[in-house]
């Protein structure tokens, strides 16, 4: 604004042909220059302190920059940390799954090795009891055989008892006489 005034004084003032001089007021000019010192020192003092507003405005951001490049380092070492852990993590559930997958196949080798023995013995006790089975119907045949040669005897015989007298006596007749003597 004071700087607006000196120009308005300097652009009033008398003009010389041919030269760059001008003449102005003296009096109005010293006024105008205490004014100045006046005014520049509390202008001076305003743009100090606008120039320390802004430098602390700018530390503040600075500050706030640096906060926020902290954090986000924070951030990314984080997510690199849990990336590594996760890592580790899907790592160690793998090998888990192998030696649970490796321990499974034990298992039921286990399992089926007992009962490949379990079947073992039983088909030799079911061979021995077929055996026996067999040894028993054989033995009844043998008696049923024996039982069905002793009825057809008994048949034969009772056939001999029956009055009838026998096919032989039949066939030769009795001319002797009785020896007496």
């Amino acid at each position: 604004m004071l700087i607006e005034r000196l120009e308005a004084i300097v652009a009033n003032g008398r003009k010389f042909p041919f030269s760059n001089n001008v003449v102005i007021d003296q009096a109005e000019a010293l006024e105008w220059i205490d004014q100045l010192r006046v005014t520049i020192p509390e202008e001076i003092k305003s743009a100090r302190r606008v120039t320390n507003e802004v430098e602390r405005l700018l530390e503040q951001a600075r500050e706030e920059a640096e906060q926020i490049l902290a954090r986000a380092q924070e951030q990314a070492t984080y997510l690199i940390e849990e990336r590594e852990l996760t890592r580790q993590a899907e790592e160690l559930s793998h090998e888990i799954i192998r030696q649970a997958q490796l321990e499974a196949d034990e298992v039921r080798r286990g399992a089926d090795d007992y009962a490949s023995e379990v079947l073992v013995g039983l088909e030799s006790q079911v061979m021995r009891t077929l055996k026996t089975i067999k040894h028993g119907l054989e033995l009844l045949d043998d008696r049923r055989s024996t039982a069905a040669a002793a009825a057809a005897a008994a048949e034969v015989a009772s056939m001999d008892n029956d009055g009838q007298g026998d096919f032989d006596e039949y066939q030769t007749p009795d001319t002797e006489e009785p020896v007496r003597g």
